[in-house]
């Protein structure tokens, strides 16, 4: 059974809510603080693929670094703003649940469900 991995920010109210929801199943799980360890673009990448993600769908615009960067406005390609997110992981929306091949957006908590 493939393991399950949690892309999370310690802080985030809704990766707290999914690590609960996961120990609660009693799923062995291994959480990542992609602050402390940052995402690779090619991590990053290999994440949004697996859950059929673009990182326009990925971006948090109520962060100050989305405006501040002109991102709601801006034409940036896959690349480009992969790029950004890795340079300020505030962009990502959290948390990103990782099992064998597949990758869900788990906002809300429950949608990591199907993975447990």
């Amino acid at each position: 059974m493939p393991h399950l991995t949690i892309y999370q920010k310690p802080t985030c109210t809704t990766c707290r809510k999914v690590i609960k929801l996961v120990e609660e199943k009693g799923t062995p799980f291994t959480a990542i603080n992609y602050y402390e360890t940052p995402l690779t673009k090619a991590k990053l990448k290999s994440l949004l693929k697996k859950g059929g993600l673009k990182a326009q769908g990925v971006l948090r615009p109520k962060e100050d670094i989305y405006r501040t960067l002109g991102l709601a406005k801006a034409k940036k390609s896959e690349d480009e703003l992969i790029d950004l997110m890795i340079r300020h992981p505030d962009l990502l929306q959290r948390p990103l649940v990782e099992k064998g091949e597949r990758v869900i957006l788990a906002r809300p908590p429950e949608t990591v469900m199907p993975l447990l």
